[in-house]
């Protein structure tokens, strides 16, 4: 296995060969989060008090452009727009969330790691305040200039202080942009994503809509639905205009950028003339999502016929699960009602170039468990999982094979293809145990229950029902492997390579491998000691794949926690060598998924 390195830009540019390891071991703080960096350049986000109506929040460094007009109604948010009955219901919800919820159910209760703020926004985890665009970024050596556009990037960062429990997914949606043309950095700018939820919260001038993940445990999880219910009823919030956070996942269609997490509909992000972000609104695909709350944040886009293959899972009611697709000039397919016997976790999915394939996991949602002290989101260890092979152009879930699975659990899946030779369906994906610790870790320490993602080949025979699986690593080169993408232009077509995050040490990731899907061979690029990154993001160039599936460059955020500096490398794709870094006005936090958008893409902007 080759390991490559990219020192820090204040010694040098270069990239050098050494041996993987030698890194300083992680270890954990439980001190206070501190939420404002000392030298940021943008504002620092000053979180509300937690029971103050008007806690202002830190506004941005410059006017953000003109949001979306707001929904009708939703005006009335915030306490002017108040009736003296809905002010007097306020009061005394506020005064049953302090004296009740936050001192008598949740106060005793010590939180785990997976809720704890001190652990899950600790660091360069933290929020970051707005940053309108900053011109003339500074840049070592030269960005190859077939790369014109800009490359976007989702994240979670909270804009007020956690009112109890808090996890990493949890936190309001945050994109950030760097504008590339012409071999330059023209600029670098972020911008929340302006939900329905943010834009009451704000309103209100604090936190006050359920945390899926940090707060709805046990009886006191009971108890904030309860009250958020109960300011619904009095008018001070609105949950049915969206209650989700688009923090997860990015992608580019029929002339728009949509910010997705599957607690919500996306939500339309448009990159304007100057590099900055605004956000028109959330979209519904023109009405044609009325019947669904929600959609998974990890559609795939068909690269030869331009479609849209989308999921919908609810929670609460049946169906479970519906599987649509989105044609190129946007309108939408009839639902498939996929029959599944109880709620479960899909956060991602597969397409080939005939079928759809969907994960029937062992991390399901039931919500009964709160009222046994527990979290909603339950490794089932009775259930078997598999996945379902359905034609992409299917009428109804009877053409669906199930094939089982068993012990598998992938958050996310990285390709499928259909194997000619075998008539197996090929899923490429990172099997992650023990399966449920990202939304469940109770341990004291990171080696209690220590999270292996393992690079995984899975093979389904939809005619005999049978699997197979194979780690792709060898045993002797096992590294934990998680948000990647192979070659876009290739997604749901056999593919050589893969490239993925090193996500060591968990949840931080040390740099991005190059691995071979057939051989097992990894090339490692690795961001040096103290710097961090994330996911690696793929720009093909231009005739790729067929001048070469790797033919291309990655791009990818790294933070340097010695030097306090944040930077976008230019990887080549081929060779794995550094070939230009891009020096970023301010701390840019870890984050989710990305994309990258080209020029006429940008000018093509509904």
């Amino acid at each position: 296995m080759q390991a490559l390195t990219a020192s820090s830009p204040a010694s040098s540019s270069s990239t050098s060969v050494h041996r993987r390891g030698g890194g300083a071991p992680r270890t954990r703080t439980r001190s206070a989060v501190r939420f404002a960096p000392p030298r940021a350049a943008a504002a620092a986000v000053r979180y509300a008090a937690p029971l103050k109506p008007a806690a202002p929040i830190a506004p941005a460094p410059a006017p953000s452009p003109a949001p979306a007009p707001a929904a009708a109604g939703e005006q009335g948010f915030g306490e002017k727009g108040l009736s003296f009955l809905q002010r007097a219901a306020a009061a005394a919800l506020d005064a049953f969330e302090s004296g009740v919820i936050a001192n008598l159910l949740e106060r005793p209760r010590s939180l785990p790691r997976s809720a704890d703020p001190a652990v899950q926004i600790a660091g360069n985890f933290a929020p970051v305040g707005e940053q309108p665009p900053v011109r003339s970024l500074p840049v070592s050596s030269r960005i190859p200039p077939f790369i014109s556009g800009v490359y976007v990037r989702n994240g979670a960062n909270p804009c007020f202080e956690p009112a109890a429990g808090h996890h990493l997914f949890d936190g309001d949606g945050m994109v950030h942009a760097v504008r590339i043309r012409n071999g330059a950095a023209e600029s670098y700018a972020c911008r929340f994503t302006e939900t329905a939820r943010l834009r009451q919260e704000r309103a209100l001038g604090r936190a006050v809509f359920p945390k899926a993940i940090g707060e709805l445990h046990g009886h006191s999880g009971i108890a904030r639905l309860a009250l958020f219910y109960a300011r619904g009823l009095c008018g001070l919030v609105d949950p049915s205009r969206g209650t989700g956070v688009a923090n997860a996942g990015l992608v580019y269609f029929n002339g728009r950028l949509l910010a997705m997490s599957e607690d919500d509909l996306p939500y339309q992000v448009r990159v304007t003339a100057d590099g900055d972000l605004r956000t028109v609104g959330r979209y519904d695909f023109d009405g044609q999502l009325a019947r669904c709350a929600s959609m998974i944040a990890h559609p795939k886009l068909d690269p030869d016929s331009g479609e849209l293959f989308a999921l919908s899972y609810d929670v609460i009611k049946r169906p479970y699960l519906r599987y649509f697709y989105f044609r190129p000039d946007g309108t939408k397919s009839d639902d498939v009602e996929i029959p599944l016997a109880q709620p479960t976790m899909i956060h991602d999915f597969a397409i080939t170039e005939r079928f759809v394939v969907v994960p029937d996991h062992q991390v399901v949602f039931k919500l009964d468990e709160m009222f046994r002290g527990g979290s909603p989101v339950v490794l089932d260890e009775s259930k078997t999982s598999r996945f379902g092979v359905l034609p992409k152009y299917a009428r109804d879930a009877s053409e669906m094979v199930w094939v089982d699975v068993p012990d598998c659990f992938c958050f996310h899946l990285w390709n499928a293809w259909e194997d000619e030779a075998t008539g197996e369906v090929v899923v490429v994906g990172s099997c992650m145990t023990p399966a449920d610790s990202i939304f469940n870790d109770d341990s004291d320490s990171d080696d209690d229950r220590r999270l292996q993602s393992v690079l995984t080949e899975i093979r389904l025979d939809t005619r005999t029902g049978a699997s197979t699986r194979r780690a792709v690593l060898p045993a002797s080169a096992q590294v934990n492997l998680e948000v990647g993408m192979v070659n876009r232009g290739m997604l749901g077509r056999r593919t050589r390579y893969a490239y993925l995050a090193v996500a060591e040490p968990w949840p931080k990731v040390s740099g991005f491998a190059k691995v071979d899907l057939a051989t097992g061979d990894l090339v490692r690029f690795d961001y040096g000691e103290g710097r961090f990154g994330g996911e690696p993001c793929l720009v093909p160039n231009e005739g790729a794949p067929a001048r070469g599936e790797d033919d291309g460059y990655i791009l990818s955020l790294v933070r340097d926690e010695h030097a306090g500096t944040s930077e976008l490398l230019v990887v080549n794709a081929a060779d794995m060598q550094l070939e230009a870094t891009v020096q970023l006005p301010s701390r840019v936090p870890y984050g989710f998924h990305g994309t990258f958008i080209g020029e006429r893409e940008l000018e093509a902007q509904a």
